[in-house]
C-alpha cells in the first residue's frame, strides 16, 4: 500500500547495496524515467536472487541432514529428570509474541505434575502428554512457566526417546520408536529457507525489507559464527555502576557483592542499559547480536539453547513461518553433544580433547560408582559444518566434506564405526537403523507373521477359486438340465 500511495523508497541494487536516490513517486501518480530506472535495478535484484541464492537454501538443508540424521527415536522413555522451562517467546523490539506459550506446550510431555495455583487442582499429571484441552487449562490458569520434557534433557544413548520429543507433527500422535527425527528437523528448517530466499520477489527489491537478510541470519546461528555487530555481554550478575562516554565509546561498570567489571563498547555502539539497571550474568550491555560462543563462556548451556531457539524464531516469524521447537531443539542439541575434557581424573579420557557427553557420562558415572574421581569437563559449541565433521562416525563425516582428511585421520587412528546413523548404513549397503531396521530378526520374524499378507493372498485366491469352480459347475448342472429337458421333448 506504501508503495502504491506514498512513495517507493529506497531500492535495492543486485548486489544487496542500497541505492543512494530514492524513488519519491508512487504507482498511482507514475514514475520518472530515471526513478524508473533505479526500480528496474530491485526487480533484477529479484529475478538474481531466485536464481541464485536457492542453492543457499538447498545447502543448508544439507548441512542440517548431514549432522542431524542419526537422531533416531531409540526408546520409549529415557527416565530423565532434567526437564527445560518453556514460557511464551516474545520480540522486545517488535513488541509482539512470536510463540505463545500454548503452541510450545500442546504435544509434548509435562516433567512434573502441573497444578492450578489457585484450586490445586492437577491439571497435567507427571511423564503425561499435554494434549489441547489441558494447554488451554494451563493457559486459563495463568501459569506463565512449565517445566517439560525436551531433547536438551534426554538421556537416551545413540539417539533420542518418545517422551523427551512428544507428538510426532505428522500423524498427530506420539512418535514411534525407529522415527527418523532428525532428518524430520533438518527438512522442517531447510524447506522454509527456501521461501526466506524467494520471498526478495515479492519485495521488488525495496531496501530493509530485504528478506535475505533472513537466511544469512539462521546459517550465522548455526554455524556459531561471531555477528557483524555483536552486542556487548556481562560476564557477571549485578548493577550497573557508572557509565562514562568518551569519544563515541561508553565504559561500563558493572558490579555485584563480590567482583567489579569494566566493559569498553565499540565505536558508535548503543547502550541497552542505564545507570542502576540490573543486568544478568550473559544479559547485554549494547544492542546486537549475541555470539553463541561467548554467551556459552559467561553463562551456561541452557542460555545458549534458549537463545538460538528464540533467535531462529524471531528471523522465520518475520515471514509468519511456524518451526516447532523440537525441530530446532534436534540441532541445537547435535551443536552441543562435545565437551572439553580438562581433568581426566581417574577415567580413561584424554585431557585437552573434545569427547561426546555421552561417553564422558557414561566414564563418569563408573568412576563414581568405583569410588574414584571423576573426569572435569566444560562444554563448548560447534557450527553445524564442524558438528558433522566432528562425528563419531568416519564414514558419515567422510560422505559430507573433506573426504580425503577424514579417511586418512581414521585409517591413522584405526578408527571403527559404530554405524549408528543412517547414512553410514547405506554406504555399508545394511538395513537403516530406524522403522523396522531398528528391530532385531526375532522382532521381524513376529511381525511378518502378525501381518503376514502372503498367507491372506493365498486365503483370498483359495476363496476365489472355490467360488469360481461353484460357478463353473452350477452353469455346467443348468445346462445338462437343459439339454435333458430337450431331449425328452
Amino acid at each position: 500500500f506504501v508503495q502504491l500511495a506514498g512513495m517507493r523508497g529506497l531500492m535495492g541494487n543486485t548486489s544487496g547495496g542500497t541505492i543512494e536516490l530514492p524513488v519519491k513517486s508512487c504507482f498511482r501518480e507514475g514514475m520518472s524515467v530515471a526513478e524508473f530506472f533505479i526500480a528496474t535495478h530491485g526487480a533484477r535484484k529479484g529475478g538474481a536472487d531466485t536464481a541464485l541464492k536457492t542453492a543457499d537454501s538447498g545447502y543448508l538443508t544439507r548441512r542440517l541432514v548431514d549432522v542431524s540424521h542419526d537422531v533416531i527415536v531409540r526408546e520409549e522413555d529415557c527416565g530423565t529428570d532434567h526437564g527445560f522451562k518453556v514460557r511464551e517467546i516474545y520480540d522486545s523490539a517488535r513488541k509482539t509474541v512470536i510463540v505463545p506459550l500454548y503452541d510450545r506446550l500442546v504435544g509434548r510431555f509435562a516433567l512434573h505434575s502441573i497444578e492450578d495455583p489457585k484450586t490445586n487442582e492437577i491439571i497435567v499429571e507427571g511423564n503425561t502428554m499435554i494434549d489441547e484441552i489441558s494447554a488451554t487449562k494451563i493457559i486459563d490458569a495463568g501459569i506463565k512457566e512449565v517445566e517439560i520434557r525436551s531433547l536438551f534433557g534426554c538421556e537416551t544413548k545413540d539417539g533420542i526417546c518418545a517422551h523427551c520429543y512428544g507428538r510426532n507433527l505428522a500423524t498427530g500422535k506420539r512418535v514411534e520408536v525407529g522415527e527418523a527425527v532428525g532428518v524430520m528437523a533438518a527438512q522442517s528448517i531447510g524447506e522454509p529457507g527456501t521461501q526466506l530466499t524467494m520471498r526478495t520477489f515479492h519485495t521488488g527489491g525495496v531496501a530493509g525489507s530485504d528478506i535475505t537478510q533472513g537466511l544469512p541470519r539462521v546459517q550465522e546461528l548455526f554455524e556459531a559464527r561471531r555477528p557483524k555487530g555483536e552486542a556487548l555481554i556481562s560476564e557477571i550478575s549485578g548493577k550497573i555502576e557508572s557509565i562514562k562516554e568518551e569519544s563515541g565509546f561508553y565504559t561500563v561498570v558493572v558490579k555485584n557483592e563480590l567482583e567489579e567489571k569494566t566493559y569498553t563498547t565499540t565505536f558508535g555502539a548503543r547502550l541497552r542499559v542505564k545507570k542502576g539497571d540490573t543486568v544478568e550474568n550473559g544479559g547485554k550491555i549494547t544492542e546486537g547480536a549475541i555470539w553463541p560462543v561467548k554467551l556459552l563462556e559467561t553463562s551456561d548451556v541452557i542460555a545458549v539453547e534458549r537463545y538460538i531457539l528464540k533467535e531462529i524464531h524471531k528471523v522465520y516469524s518475520l515471514q509468519n513461518i511456524d518451526i516447532s521447537d523440537k525441530h530446532i531443539e534436534v540441532i541445537v542439541r547435535q551443536m552441543l553433544r562435545k565437551v572439553f575434557i580438562i581433568n581426566s581424573g581417574d577415567t580413561n579420557l584424554i585431557t585437552d580433547t573434545p569427547t561426546s557427553i555421552q561417553i564422558v557420562t557414561e566414564a563418569n558415572s563408573q568412576a563414581i560408582l568405583s569410588g574414584k574421581k571423576p573426569a572435569i569437563f566444560t562444554p563448548f559449541i560447534l557450527g553445524i559444518t564442524k558438528a558433522a565433521q566432528e562425528t563419531d562416525s568416519f564414514l558419515s563425516a567422510a560422505s559430507f566434506q573433506v573426504t580425503t582428511k577424514i579417511l586418512t585421520d581414521a585409517a591413522i587412528q584405526s578408527a571403527d564405526d559404530p554405524l549408528h546413523g543412517l547414512k553410514e548404513n547405506v554406504i555399508t549397503g545394511r538395513l537403516v537403523p530406524a522403522g523396522r531396521g531398528l528391530l532385531s530378526d526375532e522382532e521381524n520374524e513376529e511381525l511378518l507373521e502378525k501381518f503376514d499378507v502372503s498367507s491372506k493372498m493365498k486365503e483370498v485366491k483359495e476363496q476365489y477359486i472355490e467360488a469360481h469352480d461353484r460357478a463353473i459347475r452350477e452353469i455346467e448342472e443348468k445346462l445338462a438340465k437343459k439339454a435333458k429337458e430337450e431331449q425328452q421333448q
